[in-house]
């Protein structure tokens, strides 16, 4: 072969591909960062340094409690163990601890475990604007980097508030409930990704174009289909919800860290991620009253451990038991409104905690319903459950369908006398219309965490929670989350 022709061969190839990269570098080199991607990137990686209002302080506090409860009490249900499984496996990195467990492993391990942990089941907080469950992933990342950077608590909450001030917009922008119903999409999974991303990224510390590369990576990584609404046995849906979004933020974050590039501006421009998910969305609200209004501050707390579907059911019957104490023999009939879309939801789930009938069956019985009662499968087959769970007629209401966001619900009672008592719940216990008090949500964690901790862990942690701005470095939570 003549040497001369393999050089030339060479050099041609070498000249093709240069030529090829050429329109590449030159993009690069004039691309530009549109007006909402430069206040997005700005107010992410001021959010480290910017003090939050005393309102927003105080509901993220409640958040973080929330959530670690959520992930505590999550470790004895299958989705967190098979997540403990998981992270035991892979515990080779000793970052980042793992809630409910002894094990010490990398940060997206961590990450991923503590998310399907927080939402091993129906316990932690949602956030109705953005159709997503902000704190199952945005905490467990927040936790994961703050560990991994050796953060103090201050940056920890400003990075979970931060987390929610995103990842809501995102989904509130694609159109809350179009991405579900007309892209199959899982909002859930697509909110979360983008929030845990965000606070990863203000707990490391990023600048503004660190942000933009990391938005990018986000990106990216956005995922998820709507069918978790078949999962059967919450797996699925605590990876969808909690375990991947988490997993996605934190490797964003890893990725940036070490030195990753990437697009400087992913909202705008060819190809872009709404071009991608929603074409006809206005960019301008993802950045519409940034610092004014903090999404933290729109979150929903569930008083009790159920699906949200059935929390306003279960606030009625309550609010009715309250008036008459009510034998349950003295019930021929209670009947169920809610809206027709989250009727099928928790029409008569195989899953205790997220069927309707079961639930409003227990509270008869019980006068209340505890995490215990809530997740107690067994007592799904009890004869004096199943005796009044047919007296349970769920029925779907096109007015409270037009009614949602607002999840309201109608009870009504039917006693053997003929007697009928009702009640509407407009405002859900919990939800920003009517919110749980401080000493409402520590009894709710105390319910979770001290079965797993016991009493004494459990009010260290609560006690350390609300005074996070006095803690130095958050992997000093360690003893407060896992076992012994």
């Amino acid at each position: 072969m003549n040497p001369m022709n393999t050089l030339t061969r060479r050099r041609l190839l070498q000249g093709a591909i240069a030529a090829g990269a050429l329109p590449i570098a030159r993009m690069r080199a004039a691309e530009t960062v549109g007006p909402v991607m430069a206040r997005l990137s700005s107010y992410m990686a001021e959010a480290k340094d910017h003090a939050l209002p005393p309102e927003a302080v105080e509901k993220t506090k409640q958040i973080i409690l929330d959530t670690f409860a959520a992930m505590i009490s999550g470790s004895e249900l299958p989705p967190g163990k098979l997540a403990i499984q998981l992270a035991r496996v892979h515990s080779g990195e000793k970052v980042a601890a793992v809630a409910g467990s002894n094990v010490i492993c990398g940060p997206i391990e961590a990450a991923l475990s503590n998310g399907m942990l927080a939402h091993s089941d129906e316990t932690d907080d949602s956030h109705s604007p953005s159709l997503s469950h902000p704190g199952c992933s945005v905490v467990p990342v927040a936790l994961a980097a703050s560990e991994q950077f050796d953060a103090d608590g201050t940056r920890f909450l400003r990075a979970v508030a931060l987390g929610y001030d995103i990842g809501p917009r995102v989904t509130i922008t694609m159109g809350r409930d179009l991405p579900m119903v007309e892209g199959h999409k899982s909002t859930h999974s697509i909110a979360g990704t983008f929030g845990s991303a965000a606070a990863g990224g203000c707990v490391a510390g990023f600048g503004a174009r660190q942000m933009r590369w990391l938005l990018d990576y986000t990106a990216q990584q956005s995922s998820g289909i709507a069918s978790w609404q078949r999962d059967t046995d919450h797996i699925e849906k605590a990876f969808v919800f909690g375990g991947m979004p988490a997993r996605n933020g934190i490797t964003a974050v890893e990725l940036v860290q070490i030195g990753g590039t990437g697009v400087d501006d992913v909202l705008s421009g060819a190809d872009n991620f709404l071009l991608a998910n929603a074409p006809k969305a206005d960019p301008n609200m993802l950045i519409d009253k940034l610092g004014e209004r903090y999404e933290v501050m729109r979150s929903n707390f569930k008083k009790w451990t159920v699906g949200s579907p059935i929390q306003a059911p279960l606030d009625a019957l309550q609010n009715i038991l309250k008036r008459r104490p009510i034998d349950p023999e003295q019930v021929r009939q209670i009947a169920v409104r809610v809206a027709t879309s989250e009727s099928s939801i928790v029409d008569n789930r195989e899953i205790p905690d997220i069927c309707l009938q079961h639930m409003v069956a227990v509270m008869l019985i019980d006068k209340t319903v505890t995490f215990k009662s809530a997740h107690d499968v067994k007592r799904m087959q009890d004869p004096a459950v199943l005796r009044q769970r047919a007296k349970v007629q769920l029925i779907p209401d096109e007015e409270l369908q037009r009614r949602l966001p607002a999840r309201e619900a109608t009870v009504e009672v039917t006693l053997a006398d003929g007697t009928k008592l009702d009640e509407h719940v407009k405002g859900v216990r919990g939800t920003v219309e009517n919110p749980m008090t401080r000493e409402e949500v520590i009894a709710k964690a105390r319910d979770l965490v001290t079965p797993v901790l016991g009493a004494a862990t459990s009010a260290k942690l609560i006690q350390t929670v609300f005074e996070i701005e006095n803690v130095k470095h958050v992997r000093e939570l360690r003893p407060l989350l896992q076992r012994a």
